[in-house]
C-alpha cells in the first residue's frame, strides 16, 4: 500500500515511520526543504527513543522516503494523512486550523492531476469536531464526487513511548462515512489485527471528539490527584498511598494518578482549551474541563511560591534544577511546568543552574536567563537547594552523599516524588515532596526553614 504523510513533525514522522514498519510504502512530505534534506540524511529533528533507528531501517529498506514534492507523493497513493500542527490561537484558545485547511487545498490540487485515482484523505492531526466536514468541502471544490473519501484517525501517542503506543495501541479509532475508506484503513492497520487491537469504527464527528475527550479526562485525573496531594499535606496523609488505594479500583485505574507540579506538553493544555471553546460555541459548556485548566495553571505558579517559601526567600540564592522538559524521554518544552516555575524565581533574584538530558537547546531559547550546566552534579556545587522538576531516570539514582556534600544547604525539593522521605532523611537531607508526610523533622531542619515548616 502506498501512502503519503503531510507534515514531518512529531505525529507525522512517528506515524510515517511506524506505517513503513508495517510494510506500507510511505512518503513524508514537508514544505521545509532544509528539514527534508536533514531527514533524508538520517538526521532526526526531535528526540523520541528508538525513532532514529526505525527511520534509518525503513529508509534503507526503501519503504520510507522524504520529499517536498506533494504531487509526486500522491501519485498512486491510496491514503494521504494530514499531520500538520494545530496550535492554540492566541487570545481565544481555539485550535488554529489554517495549516490543516491549507494542506487539504493542496491535496485537492494535487489529486486533480490523477483522474481515476481514488484516495482516502485522513486527518491525523488533533482537530475540533466538524473539521473533517470542512476538509470534505475543501476537497469537493477541486475534485469530483467519488474520487476521494475523508476519514478521521486521531493519534494517541505519548511522547517518550510513541513507537510502542503506535505498534501496540489500546485501540485504533477510525471515523468515516465511507465503506471504501474503512476498507483502506483496515488494510493499513492489518498488522494490529494479529494482536487483537480493538478497532473503533465510527463517524467523523465522533472520532474527532474521542481524542479531545480522552485528553480532557486524563488531564482531569492529573488535576484530581494534585488536589488530593494538597489535602494530604493538610491532613498528614500520603498521596501515593491514596493513589494506589483508588487506582486499584478497576473503575478508576492506576495511570495518571501521580501528583506533581501540574501537566504540560503539546496536547493536554492545548486540547483542553480547544475543547472548552468548542463546547462554549455549541452552548454545551464543559465546566469541569474549564476548571481543570484554571487549577492547573494556578498550580504551576504555586510551585514557584512553594520553592521560595521552603528556601526562606530566593533573592541572592542559587537553585540547582534537574529537568526542564514537561516529561522525561522527550526534548519537548511546550507548556512545561518549568516555564511557569523558573522565570518567577529568577525574577525574584535567584540564580538558577539547570540541567536536562535532552531539552536544554530548546530551553535556552525560552529561558535564556538560566545558567545551563553539563550534568546533574555540576548544577549543585554551592547551591542553596536542589529542585527536581522532571523525573528522568538518571535523576532517580543520585549519589545522595555526593548531593549533600555539594549543596551549601542540604535542601532537596522533589516535585515528582522520586525519592522516599525516610531515605532522604537518613542521608541528612531536608527533603520536601508533594503530598507526603515524612522528611526531616522541623527541629532538625536548617534554621532558615524552621519558620516556614
Amino acid at each position: 500500500m502506498r501512502i503519503a504523510m503531510i507534515g514531518t513533525g512529531y505525529v507525522g514522522l512517528v506515524s510515517g515511520a511506524c506505517f513503513s514498519e508495517f510494510g506500507a510504502s510511505v512518503t513524508c512530505v514537508d514544505t521545509d526543504a532544509g528539514k527534508i534534506a536533514r531527514l533524508a540524511r538520517g538526521e532526526i529533528p526531535i528526540y523520541e527513543p528508538g525513532l532514529d533507528q526505525l527511520v534509518a531501517a525503513n529508509a534503507a529498506a526503501g519503504r520510507l522516503s522524504f520529499t517536498t514534492d506533494l504531487n509526486a507523493a500522491l501519485d498512486g497513493a491510496e491514503a494521504v494523512f494530514i499531520a500538520v500542527g494545530t496550535p492554540s490561537r492566541r487570545g481565544d484558545g481555539h485550535a488554529d486550523l489554517s495549516y490543516v485547511f491549507a494542506a487539504a487545498d493542496e491535496i485537492g490540487r494535487a489529486l486533480a492531476q490523477y483522474p481515476g485515482q481514488r484516495t482516502v484523505v485522513v486527518t491525523k492531526s488533533t482537530v475540533p469536531v466538524g473539521t473533517g466536514r470542512r476538509v470534505e468541502k475543501i476537497l469537493g471544490l477541486r475534485l469530483p464526487p467519488g474520487s476521494f473519501d475523508v476519514a478521521s484517525n486521531p493519534e494517541f501517542l505519548r511522547e517518550g513511548s510513541a513507537i510502542t503506543d503506535f505498534m501496540r495501541p489500546d485501540r485504533v479509532v477510525i471515523g468515516t462515512d465511507s465503506e471504501h475508506a474503512r476498507a483502506v484503513m483496515r488494510a493499513l492497520y492489518r498488522p494490529l489485527y494479529l494482536i487483537e487491537t480493538p478497532m473503533v469504527l465510527t463517524t467523523l464527528e465522533t472520532a474527532e471528539l474521542i481524542k479531545y475527550a480522552a485528553n480532557a479526562f486524563l488531564a482531569t485525573k492529573v488535576t484530581f490527584i494534585n488536589e488530593m496531594a494538597d489535602l494530604c499535606e493538610a491532613m498528614g496523609a500520603d498521596v501515593q498511598d491514596v493513589a494506589r488505594g483508588i487506582g486499584l479500583d478497576g473503575r478508576i485505574g492506576r495511570k495518571f494518578l501521580h501528583a506533581g507540579p501540574g501537566f504540560g506538553g503539546s496536547c493536554f493544555p492545548k486540547d483542553c482549551r480547544a475543547l472548552v471553546r468548542t463546547a462554549e460555541e455549541a452552548a454545551a459548556p464543559l465546566a469541569i474541563v474549564d476548571t481543570v485548566l484554571r487549577i492547573n495553571d494556578a498550580r504551576k505558579r504555586a510551585m514557584a511560591e512553594r520553592i521560595a517559601a521552603i528556601c526562606g526567600g530566593v533573592a541572592g540564592k542559587t537553585l540547582a534544577v534537574l529537568g526542564l522538559t514537561f516529561k522525561p524521554n522527550t526534548d519537548d518544552m511546550r507548556d512545561s511546568p518549568s516555564l511557569s516555575i523558573l522565570p518567577p524565581l529568577s525574577e525574584a533574584g535567584a540564580t538558577i543552574r539547570a540541567y536536562d538530558p535532552e531539552g536544554m537547546e530548546e530551553a535556552r531559547a525560552l529561558m535564556p536567563e538560566l545558567d545551563y550546566r553539563s550534568d546533574a552534579y555540576d548544577t549543585m556545587a554551592g547551591a542553596d537547594a536542589l529542585v527536581l522538576l522532571t523525573e528522568w531516570n538518571e535523576f532517580r539514582g543520585l549519589d545522595l552523599s555526593r548531593v549533600k556534600s555539594l549543596l551549601r544547604a542540604p535542601v532537596v525539593i522533589d516535585l515528582r516524588n522520586i525519592y522516599e522521605p525516610a531515605e532522604m532523611t537518613a542521608a541528612g537531607l531536608a527533603y520536601h515532596s508533594i503530598g507526603r508526610p515524612g522528611g526531616t523533622p522541623a527541629a532538625q531542619r536548617p534554621a532558615s526553614l524552621r519558620a516556614i515548616a
